[in-house]
């Protein structure tokens, strides 16, 4: 199996990325994306979203047609008419909370404004990392810690094996068996590197491939274009697992079956031939249902009829591993061993139990996730972006807000004599400034100085839009055109909220 950034992607193994885009809905707006799971970049803290930058001031945007603001004039960004409807809101000044009050006004009757302190939709953190062991095609590799607990379990299991059919070994049965662990998930590196190839071939960024518990996870983090592509993406995992099988029964056929190279490739070729023939199973997370999920799309012309007809099929599947696989395995156990069917039926039936939890858990994240990434293109920079004045470094707060107010904008920048902008004037330090003081304040105290990053260009949506805000987190971005002149403020706290009312509307699957 593997994990895809939000779409999901084949893989072998568990889901563990995946199972992290379920904080989607519980938290703040669209912590996401591996070749199953993954649409990731933790936002910054508080602070540093509420600092002012410690950088110098990048290149500015022309203001609106290069024009120098005076003192009562206003920019494009304080005129353009799809401003007013801004975060689905309409009429002049409204703060964050959209409680109709004017912008910047605090007194203690009233509501208080925003804190200020939300920072852009955070991408999840994935699984820890865990141990580097290489960047083949410029992807690292990572083992995490749960693959040593897995690796010494195989050693223990296959050790005692090799007792029985090689018992002059000893106590080096158990190298041979470690080795036999290594070799298990080299081949199981080999299927991942697999999904890999052919999504770099696609052009699909890859982050990392991880080796855990159960398996592996390829983190791609785009979805495949087309079902053809995604078909791809899924089947040459379990197809290089197959050929890897058959490489091994080569190899396996001029040594003895009693010796020490012939158990051990007869070994992987019956792990590969186990996992190539698990991850075809149709349902999601594995393989097999990201392929039936591409038959569906095909069908269907929509991804999300896909990823739900694959995801059911997982949740049967996962109750079919449940209750079948103890049974399965009992069906061939010597009855009058009772010693052994106490343990084995014990054995078998956690291990069918973490099975199931890995498969049902894996689809529901699947269903997130699309459902995650369905919506995504509803978030645009353009329809976000809230109307703003520019106010000159001298300008005190009272004037500037006075202008907003007047202009119906609920954002103020700060720009320098040619109408360059410099800073943007923070929602939150203008709550904290009584309207006494407001006369004796300039804005430019209040305001975070502009850094390349808090430059966004109207056209972002969707994914790239979050991926340019949790590049450089920060309360407030300047919007600009691609021609540079200044469009807007875009506030984080706007993304947030209209992250959560899209995620709130049911999917149309």
């Amino acid at each position: 199996m593997d994990v895809s950034g939000g779409s999901g992607q084949p893989r072998s193994g568990n889901d563990e990325s995946a199972q992290q885009a379920e904080a989607a809905q519980e938290q703040s707006p669209a912590e996401s994306s591996a070749h199953e799971a993954t649409p990731r970049t933790p936002a910054g803290t508080a602070a540093e979203q509420n600092r002012s930058g410690d950088t110098g001031a990048a290149p500015a945007a022309r203001g609106a047609g290069g024009r120098e603001p005076g003192d009562g004039e206003a920019s494009r960004a304080d005129t353009h008419p799809e401003h007013g409807h801004a975060h689905g809101t309409e009429g002049p000044v409204q703060t964050p909370d959209d409680r109709g009050r004017p912008f910047g006004d605090t007194h203690p009757d009233r509501a208080l404004a925003r804190s200020g302190k939300s920072s852009p939709p955070a991408r999840p953190k994935g699984p820890g990392g865990g141990l580097l062991m290489g960047r083949p095609f410029g992807v690292p590799v990572y083992v995490a810690p749960s693959w040593f607990l897995v690796a010494a379990l195989i050693t223990w299991v296959f050790g005692g094996q090799l007792e029985r059919v090689l018992p002059e070994l000893g106590a080096a049965r158990y190298l041979v068996s470690l080795f036999f662990a290594v070799a298990f998930y080299a081949s199981v590196l080999v299927h991942e590197l697999a999904h890999t190839i052919a999504a770099l071939r696609f052009k699909l960024p890859v982050r990392r491939i991880q080796l855990q518990f159960f398996g592996g996870v390829s983190e791609i983090e785009k979805e495949a274009e087309t079902p053809g592509r995604e078909f791809v993406l899924a089947f040459v995992g379990p197809l290089l697992s197959l050929v890897l099988a058959g490489v091994f029964y080569l190899a396996l056929r001029p040594f003895e079956p009693g010796t020490v190279p012939g158990v051990l490739l007869a070994g992987l070729m019956i792990s590969n031939l186990i996992v190539a023939a698990f991850n075809l199973l149709p349902g999601l997370p594995l393989d097999g249902g990201r392929m039936l999920r591409a038959v569906v799309w095909k069908i269907t012309g929509r991804p999300m009829s896909g990823t739900v007809a694959a995801a059911w099929v997982g949740r049967a599947l996962a109750v079919s591993v449940l209750i079948g696989l103890p049974l399965f395995t009992q069906s061939g156990v010597d009855p009058t061993a009772e010693d052994t069917i106490g343990v084995g039926t014990v054995t078998n039936a956690l291990l069918a139990a973490i099975l199931a939890a890995i498969i049902w858990t894996g689809a529901g994240n699947s269903l997130r996730m699309a459902r995650l990434r369905e919506h995504l293109p509803e978030l645009r920079a353009r329809t976000l972006t809230r109307r703003a004045v520019p106010v000159e470094t001298h300008t005190s707060l009272a004037e500037a807000l006075r202008r907003a107010n007047a202009a119906g904008a609920r954002a103020l920048v700060v720009v320098d004599g040619q109408g360059e902008p410099l800073s943007l004037v923070r929602e939150s330090a203008i709550a904290g400034v009584p309207e006494h003081r407001r006369p004796w304040v300039s804005a430019s105290e209040l305001a975070q100085e502009l850094t390349d990053g808090m430059r966004v260009s109207a056209e972002l949506a969707g994914e790239d839009l979050l991926d340019a805000l949790r590049a450089t987190p920060a309360t407030e971005y300047l919007v600009v055109e691609e021609t540079g002149e200044i469009y807007g403020v875009l506030s984080a706290a706007d993304v947030e909220r209209a992250f959560v009312k899209a995620m709130a509307r049911p999917s149309a699957s």
